[in-house]
């Protein structure tokens, strides 16, 4: 089996460190091109062009792979790549652009995508993030068949993983890539003998996961407790949720909380957009909701260094309360 791949964050590098393990040939990766990053702003690669460079592995970084777009020479040079490589399969995960219909028939067996949820709930781009910021008690990974939609192709794999009450995105972003990983390597071995079954996605229960935008992270607190508890999580580590606190001028991040629903407490309007703190102590910073008390677990002010309650209200002066 000859076994292309495109992907480019920490995500896609675990599956692509599992294909390899596995002895199958890789003859050529696609990732997104390098980007600036850090303080200095250094164009920085990609974690699947690290590790494709670190098994010589030859790697292209297309802007965009339609022949009649903004880059069509860079599509045409991925044409030729891909064309030459005589791929079985193309393995697609988190790789950034969508793929023309030219690209899901080159190889031998087209195109499989690993998806990090139960499809077709959650189709789309974020679909970590907004399990969890919907309540999802479960999500899992699908490896699906390409076709032209977004996210619609036959499923050929699917297998289910228990969201826990501690899970943020980060967590479990790391759990759905190792399982990912493991996946898409027993679903290569079974390709060429036919074995695997091609399962129509169900019409009903489809949901779409957009793309998380900055202007998401600062809380609405006139939402329920329980829900900015998920978003918290779910943003974390990016974008971050935000709140504005009495007695400190630019917004605070918060990386932890949890909702106290057994209080009926509901924020007030009109407090200029600051937070209506009820209760500081060790436990916790107590703020009022629209339904019920959000209790900030771990903060970090703008600069400085993520810290649990019980060390942020040191630094926090008396006028504030």
């Amino acid at each position: 089996m000859r076994v292309g791949f495109a992907g480019t964050p920490e995500f896609s590098k675990l599956a692509l460190h599992a294909i390899l393990n596995a002895g199958f040939t890789v003859p050529l990766v696609l990732t997104q091109p390098d980007r600036p990053s850090g303080r200095g702003l250094k164009l920085t690669p990609s974690a699947v062009k690290q590790l494709a460079l670190e098994h010589d592995i030859p790697v292209l970084q297309p802007r965009s792979l339609r022949l009649d777009g903004k880059y069509p020479e860079d599509a045409q040079a991925a044409q030729l790549a891909l064309q030459q490589a005589q791929l079985d399969v193309l393995v697609v995960a988190a790789f950034g652009l969508i793929l023309p219909t030219w690209v899901l028939q080159t190889p031998r067996y087209g195109c499989l995508n690993i998806h990090a949820s139960l499809l077709p709930r959650w189709r789309g781009a974020a679909p970590i993030q907004r399990s969890i910021e919907a309540g999802d008690l479960q999500t899992g990974v699908t490896i699906m068949q390409m076709d032209e939609g977004l996210d619609t192709g036959a499923m050929l794999l699917v297998e289910p993983l228990d969201i826990v009450a501690h899970d943020n995105a980060s967590s479990l972003h790391d759990k759905l890539a190792e399982q990912g990983a493991r996946l898409i390597v027993q679903a290569l071995r079974e390709l060429p003998s036919g074995t695997l079954t091609a399962t129509a996605q169900p019409e009903a229960g489809v949901t779409y996961a957009s793309k998380l935008d900055k202007a998401e992270a600062a809380l609405d607190l006139q939402a329920p407790a329980e829900l900015l508890a998920r978003r918290i999580r779910a943003f974390n580590p990016a974008p971050g949720a935000t709140v504005r606190l009495p007695g400190i001028a630019e917004p605070v991040k918060v990386w932890n909380a949890i909702a106290l629903t057994d209080h009926a407490t509901s924020a007030s309007k009109g407090n200029d957009g600051f937070a209506q703190v009820l209760n500081i102590s060790a436990d916790g910073i107590d703020i009022a909701t629209g339904q019920g008390i959000l209790r900030l677990l771990e903060l970090q002010r703008p600069g400085g260094k993520r810290q649990p309650a019980s060390i942020f209200i040191t630094g926090w002066s008396a006028t504030s309360r």
